[in-house]
């Protein structure tokens, strides 16, 4: 498997169409551990609109995958990257079961962080977290995420409009 980045068990990749069904599995058995934060693709029109998206400019995907076995243990998302003055866009990221708690959602969303600043040219990443998702804001914390400010119906997961606090990282000069 070509990762465009890997570190120790961990490696990042796009996602292809080929991991239709993996993904799906993982998304299914990984709800409970999602909901209420977010609602990963798990049918193949979703998983094809996931593709579809990643495709467009503004948008950039990745699977986090355990090097060891290929299994795809998480993912992330950059979504709405700005170029220009600003360079950059908005993070998301989820670990799926069997993975999750293991260190391979933390060292593949670092990953991407690297291949942001770096191949992508961005500086700056927002991750917007629901005040109560403790194990995603730990996270953010270890990565070099710093808490910006709060924003009250952020946005629309889950057929309700949820609150959500801004964390943000910069490329270091």
């Amino acid at each position: 498997m070509r990762y465009l980045r890997t570190d120790g068990h961990v490696g990042i990749r796009r996602p292809r169409p080929a991991d239709e069904g993996e993904f799906i599995a993982a998304a299914r058995r990984s709800r409970e551990l999602h909901h209420p934060w977010l609602a990963a693709p798990d049918t193949p029109e979703d998983y094809a609109a996931y593709l579809r998206k990643n495709r467009r400019r503004e948008n950039d995907g990745y699977l986090i995958c355990d090097r060891g076995s290929g299994a795809i243990a998480g993912y992330a998302n950059i979504s709405g990257i700005v170029l220009g003055a600003l360079r950059g866009g908005y993070l998301g990221y989820a670990a799926f079961l069997p993975y999750s708690g293991t260190g391979h959602a933390s060292a593949g969303v670092r990953l991407v962080i690297e291949h942001a600043f770096t191949v992508l040219g961005l500086h700056r990443l927002e991750a917007n977290i629901q005040p109560g998702n403790e194990p995603s804001k730990r996270m953010a914390q270890r990565l070099g995420f710093r808490l910006e400010g709060f924003s009250p119906d952020y946005l629309f997961v889950g057929g309700v409009w949820r609150d959500h606090e801004r964390w943000a990282i910069t490329a270091k000069p």
